[in-house]
């Protein structure tokens, strides 16, 4: 089976998913991708410029899009050569945080829900995304004055599910031994709002004046300028920063990983978290707030002690993580082995399998 893979924002998760589908899947898989910046721009124009960049679009069994373009479009202008088409949600519209001072502009809303409409098969990245989609999708079409489709809503849920992205490490891997010296708090987030940067530092700041020791590693995407806050939070933890920017060796970045201590999420928008997924199957403990995708990732037996409901608390516990790193030496383990499941070599099994569904489709029109 031959699929053609169009990526219009080719950076961070979703050029981990892109790279990982291609080099694991039993399909052929051809990536056609655009670089990671003007996500608006992309959610308008990707299709214009896909769908005069592409041969013959007969020769693929199935196409693969991601949710920053506009699949109707793409299908409406490509004809009745465009084969069967799956489109994979990393993110809504719908359902996304604000920057401070923006106002919704409704019609990336629309084109998340006209991309759904033209796909045969939808695909979010969990299933707390899922849910939170189909929690916002009614309300959004009540937004509109008069002659609401809300016949959308079932006909979009019919043919959607949820399927875990895979991450680039093995399925068998033995942990590194604890590195030595202060404990080491790991950000590997992009640097912009929806990952809530203040509310980090903020929570370092109450850990230094309890005196306690430790150290911190800076890493994540930054697509724009520095945030103001990496900026002061760089003056302030000057003696303890260890690492400060985006780490772009893989094989450099999965050895700090390997040497971190702990993994701190206060994001305000995750729908899966591979970062978080990494930092874990390497051996970081995780701190991460008990709402979004993270009650889904972790395992249950963990919640008690790794997912926190306010900044109150999660001062406290990463206070009594550092304080005793040790103690949560068999957690450590059992953590790094629950996340294994999530290993490309066994997370492709359920994207070739739809894959495999998509292309079975065979509802190409002859071309006349």
């Amino acid at each position: 089976m031959r699929i053609l893979f169009l990526e219009p924002f080719f950076g961070g998760s979703h050029r981990d998913f892109a790279e990982g589908l291609a080099a694991n899947s039993g399909c052929r898989v051809d990536l056609l991708t655009l670089p990671p910046r003007f996500w608006k721009w992309r959610m308008r124009g990707a299709a214009l410029h896909f769908v005069r960049k592409i041969a013959d679009l007969s020769v693929y069994d199935g196409l693969l899009v991601t949710s920053l373009m506009s699949l109707a479009d793409f299908k409406a202008l490509s004809g009745p050569r465009c084969p069967p088409a799956l489109v994979y949600f990393h993110e809504t519209q719908l359902t996304y945080p604000l920057a401070p001072g923006e106002r919704m502009d409704y019609h990336f809303g629309f084109t998340d829900i006209t991309t759904a409409l033209a796909a045969d098969r939808v695909l979010f990245n969990s299933r707390t995304h899922m849910e939170s989609f189909f929690d916002r999708l009614p309300g959004f079409l009540k937004m509109m004055p008069e002659y609401r489709p809300g016949w959308v809503v079932e006909a979009i849920r019919r043919k959607a599910d949820f399927l875990h992205p895979g991450c680039r490490f093995p399925a068998r891997m033995k942990l590194s031994e604890p590195a030595q010296g202060p404990p080491l708090i790991i950000w590997n987030h992009r640097w912009e709002f929806d990952k809530d940067p203040g509310t980090f530092f903020q929570a370092l700041e109450h850990i230094a004046a309890r005196g306690i020791d430790f150290r911190v590693v800076l890493l994540g995407e930054n697509y724009q300028a520095v945030p103001k806050v990496f900026l002061e939070a760089r003056r302030r933890f000057c003696g303890r920063i260890v690492h400060y920017g985006y780490e772009p060796a893989k094989e450099a970045y999965y050895r700090w990983l390997s040497r971190g201590t702990v993994v701190v999420s206060t994001a305000l928008q995750e729908n899966f978290g591979i970062s978080v997924v990494e930092a874990i199957r390497h051996g970081c403990l995780p701190l991460l707030p008990a709402r979004l995708s993270y009650p889904e990732i972790l395992p249950g037996d963990f919640h008690e002690d790794f997912l926190y409901k306010s900044p109150e608390e999660l001062v406290l516990k990463l206070a009594r993580i550092l304080d005793d790193p040790a103690a949560f030496s068999s957690a450590r383990e059992a953590l790094s082995r629950a996340m294994a499941r999530h290993s490309w070599e066994l997370a492709i099994k359920g994207f070739d399998k739809e894959l495999a569904r998509l292309c079975s489709l065979n509802h190409r029109e002859s071309p006349g």
